[in-house]
């Protein structure tokens, strides 16, 4: 006679509830969903002529200008000077697009260089991919502008944020970077305590979406209305204004992007052969004069020009000197 006790039970129940809900999985299981598509925003190309961006910032500014179609949205660049001149690639910062280099990239053209320059993703007449603006994402774009104009390596200079795309596209891909690369304040090793508390309340997600909603940017093209005689700060204004994926890119770029945590990018850098400028305003408020330091002694073979009283906008105040020390440095052997 048998007898059926708890334990019975409790053998059972193991072993029929796990046979059963791998029976009711494979019923009710359904083909992986598609991954999502993520939307990209248009760039200042998507504006009417009658815009002020097409006075300040129009999309033939520099000689030779085109667009590529790369995996996260159109990459607008312009290639200028003598074909046979060493090859340079300029990087622009945060939140100016390539109008950053107007008084250095023609003179470093007339001087016999072939220039390369581009609007990272997020500003100017470059797409604005809805995704993590880090610097994976800065210096693969980098990589593939490079393969489309068959560009096996080039000299690399960058500014602010570009300096960080740089030593970071540096550490991702040493074979397209020629045995030269300038800095002008570079970011990268910024420190949390050195970001000011207007750019961590612009950083912030919630911050992001709402600056990047319709009602905000109505706002901001009321105000973007007014005219300014700085043309910097006024394409500022618009993209802000205008460009839907701007704010968002900007805010994760400060989050997300290559303004801190690139020590070892750095580090990696300083060990290799290459020779190195570096080009730093006494009066910098945005990536402050004590950096430099820090940066040299990651980078040990590197050559620092100190401007006396030279704030963030060196590319802007003093083209003049950054033209000769880039001319110099790239030109000499």
């Amino acid at each position: 006679m048998s007898v059926t006790g708890p334990n019975h039970c409790l053998t059972l129940s193991f072993i029929l509830i796990p046979s059963l809900i791998l029976l009711l999985s494979y019923f009710y299981a359904q083909f992986p969903h598609a991954p999502q598509c993520y939307s990209v925003h248009p760039s200042l190309a998507s504006l009417g002529p009658e815009t002020k961006a097409q006075d300040i910032y129009p999309e033939n500014y520099y000689p030779g200008g085109a667009y590529v179609s790369l995996p996260f949205g159109k990459v607008r660049y312009w290639l200028f000077g003598p074909e046979t001149g060493k090859k340079i690639v300029l990087i622009h910062g945060l939140s100016i697009p390539s109008l950053i280099w107007k008084d250095v990239a023609p003179a470093l053209a007339s001087r016999g260089h072939r220039v390369l320059l581009y609007d990272l993703y997020g500003r100017g007449y470059s797409d604005a991919p809805e995704i993590t603006y880090d610097a994976s994402l800065y210096a693969t774009q980098l990589a593939l502008l490079m393969q489309h104009v068959k560009w096996p390596k080039a000299y690399v200079a960058g500014v602010s944020m570009g300096g960080g795309i740089l030593a970071a596209f540096t550490s991702f891909f040493p074979d397209l970077v020629d045995s030269k690369v300038a800095f002008i304040a570079p970011t990268g090793l910024v420190e949390s305590k050195d970001l000011s508390r207007t750019t961590k309340f612009m950083s912030s997600p919630f911050i992001q979406t709402m600056t990047s909603s319709a009602p905000f940017r109505f706002y901001l093209q009321r105000l973007a209305n007014c005219s300014s005689s700085d043309p910097v700060s006024e394409i500022v204004r618009i993209q802000s204004a205008h460009l839907p994926g701007y704010n968002a890119a900007i805010a994760s770029s400060l989050r997300d992007g290559p303004i801190r945590g690139l020590h070892e990018s750095f580090e990696k850098l300083g060990t290799s052969n290459r020779k190195i400028l570096l080009i730093w305003g006494t009066a910098d408020n945005t990536v402050p004069y004590k950096y430099a330091t820090r940066v040299q002694k990651l980078l040990p073979q590197s050559e620092l020009i100190t401007i006396r009283g030279g704030r963030h906008d060196l590319t802007v105040s003093h083209p003049e000197t950054i033209v000769s020390e880039f001319a110099r440095f790239f030109d000499s052997k």
